[in-house]
């Protein structure tokens, strides 16, 4: 087996960085180039799902990178580490040597498994179907820390590459509009059918839901290659069902989706005004549940807001422990930005992270968008990320989220939501009925604009900045106390930034 000149592979790598900036990751670093030879470039992966997700989404780029640096026809191919077959020493002794365990520890969820977060349980891309194992980890004692099951029964993982190795639990930026959710997901990928069971995640779009549920994925197929996972949207399971139903093969579709220890669903509210399929879902619900096996959903809402349910449904998706994942706040958004940098290998100046996070307030998709704008532009320039240049390459971006939240869009969305009109809100009245949704609004104000107290307090009927300061006091505190305000104040923060 020909070995690959170390040179060769770091200019691919730079190649490849400098032609699909934004597909670089920083752990490619840990990618082993193992041969060339016939046309063919091997390359040894950490872990399965590094191996699937590139095998199914990179082979072309780095094809291209290949072929550029040696500037010959080259196919290039993934494998996983665990897949290759043990070695012979060289001493003749006829003993194979196993390939090496590999554990990756993250401190975040030894830290977060130490201390009680949460209170006792009361009772990928994205849209593709995963049923999916992985290498096994072992408890300190050398036994499998979870039960094996039967090799035969092992689940189909041919979609496994739909995992992407980004979304990790190790990845994931923790503030406190998350913490929750994240250290439920940590005790639900430890525990499964017994910690919280089924474990509902809300959120509006773009905020992280789908970063967790395959994060407990990945932790969970680490854990034990034996244990069933099925992780799909909402959309591909009603694909599913319509199709075994017109062929006939709903016994197929049972098995399918009861027969596994681990069911993850994203976009839940699909379900919605499809009554056959609801009541699919509900019988494949029960089974799990009384099976102690691990039901985990997400939604773009709280459970009993979304419309055309069943009652009986909406009711067993709040059986379990709800959780939900609120739009980050300008601290939270700065380190995901620095974070995805780095993960990345890009250097980014903090000042830079602090303008994209104090100007673009929506979601962690517009955030990593700008970022792989930032990035696309300075690869293909060769200039430096400046606040400069980032005010410059992001100008427009920039400009139309401003324009998307306006003090005017915060006042007529708060007017329509307390049905009130917008004049209500900037006349002198001061009844309760009033006072309230125009603290709200004064508050949505100084936390999605980048407007000054005076400039609010004028845009409210000419008030004074010291009126606006007690407003977002006073909702701050409520927002603590108060579950209703919490709700409004999530609903309105949805509406305008989605």
């Amino acid at each position: 087996m020909a070995k690959i000149d170390p040179t060769l592979w770091h200019k691919l790598m730079d190649s490849l960085r400098q032609r699909h900036p934004t597909l670089c990751r920083q752990w490619f670093e840990e990618l082993e180039p193992l041969s060339l030879e016939s046309g063919t470039l091997l390359v040894r992966t950490s872990n399965s799902v590094q191996q699937r997700y590139l095998q199914g989404k990179c082979v072309p780029q780095f094809t291209e990178a290949a072929q550029t640096v040696t500037g010959k026809l080259v196919a290039v191919t993934f494998i996983n580490a665990g897949d290759i077959a043990p070695r012979t020493p060289s001493n003749g002794s006829g003993q194979s040597v196993p390939p090496a365990e590999e554990f990756i520890h993250d401190e975040r969820e030894s830290r977060l498994a130490a201390s009680p977060e949460l209170p006792p349980s009361a009772p990928g891309a994205p849209g593709a179907s995963n049923f999916a194992g992985n290498s096994r980890a072992l408890g300190s004692n050398g036994a499998d820390a979870w039960p094996r099951h039967d090799p035969d029964n092992r689940p189909n993982r041919e979609d496994e590459g739909d995992l992407v190795p980004d979304y990790a639990f190790s990845t994931f930026v923790i503030g406190p509009e998350n913490q929750l959710a994240y250290a439920a997901a940590i005790a639900v990928s430890r525990q499964l059918g017994t910690a919280y069971n089924p474990l509902f995640i809300h959120g509006g779009v773009g905020l992280g839901k789908t970063h967790l549920l395959q994060a407990i994925c990945q932790s969970v197929i680490q854990r034990d290659p034996g244990l069933r996972i099925c992780y799909l949207s909402c959309d591909r399971f009603v694909n599913d069902f319509l199709d075994c139903v017109q062929k006939g093969e709903m016994a197929g579709f049972r098995h399918r989706y009861r027969h596994v220890d681990l069911l993850v669903i994203d976009d839940i509210h699909f379900l919605a005004k499809r009554d056959r399929t609801q009541e699919e879902f509900f019988h494949t619900f029960n089974a799990l549940f009384d099976g102690k096996q691990q039901l985990i959903l997400t939604c773009d809402r709280y459970p009993r807001e979304v419309e055309n349910l069943e009652p009986r449904l909406r009711s067993r998706l709040a059986w379990g422990l709800s959780v939900a994942i609120d739009p980050p706040d300008f601290e939270t958004r700065a380190a995901i930005v620095l974070a995805k940098a780095h993960a990345r290998g890009v250097r980014l100046p903090e000042e830079v992270a602090l303008l994209v996070a104090r100007r673009m307030r929506s979601n962690v998709r517009d955030l990593e968008g700008a970022l792989n704008t930032l990035t696309a532009r300075a690869n293909f320039t060769g200039s430096p990320i400046t606040v400069e240049f980032a005010q410059e390459t992001l100008r427009d971006l920039l400009r139309a989220q401003q324009q998307a939240i306006s003090l005017v869009n915060i006042q007529k969305s708060v007017a329509d939501y307390y049905q009130l009109r917008v004049a209500d809100l900037l006349s002198k009245r001061r009844t309760r009925s009033l006072a309230r949704p125009r603290q709200m609004a004064m508050a949505l104000a100084k936390e999605l604009t980048e407007h000054s107290l005076p400039e609010i307090g004028d845009a409210f009927g000419g008030r004074d900045h010291t009126t606006v300061l007690h407003a977002c006091r006073v909702i701050r505190g409520l927002l603590e106390v108060d579950g209703k305000q919490k709700e409004d104040w999530d609903k309105l923060i949805r509406k305008l930034t989605e």
